[in-house]
């Protein structure tokens, strides 16, 4: 009987760690969408001005005068 609880209470400690395994990776997913998603709205916003500053500000003058 004591070697059955045993086996039991084995398994159940098992499937529990199964499950956090399984959050933690949930969890990591859902942070790096989220930082996959400020990266994504920084370059859409940052991208054209700094594209316009390369082409028409004085960093392109200055690449054209030397």
């Amino acid at each position: 009987m004591t070697e059955r609880l045993t086996r039991m209470y084995l398994r159940l400690s098992e499937a529990r760690r199964s499950v956090r395994r399984g959050q933690t990776m949930s969890e990591y997913a859902l942070i790096l969408a989220a930082v996959a998603l400020v990266v994504f709205v920084f370059y859409q916003t940052m991208g054209q001005s700094v594209e316009s500053m390369v082409e028409w500000g004085t960093i392109h003058n200055d690449l054209l005068a030397t």
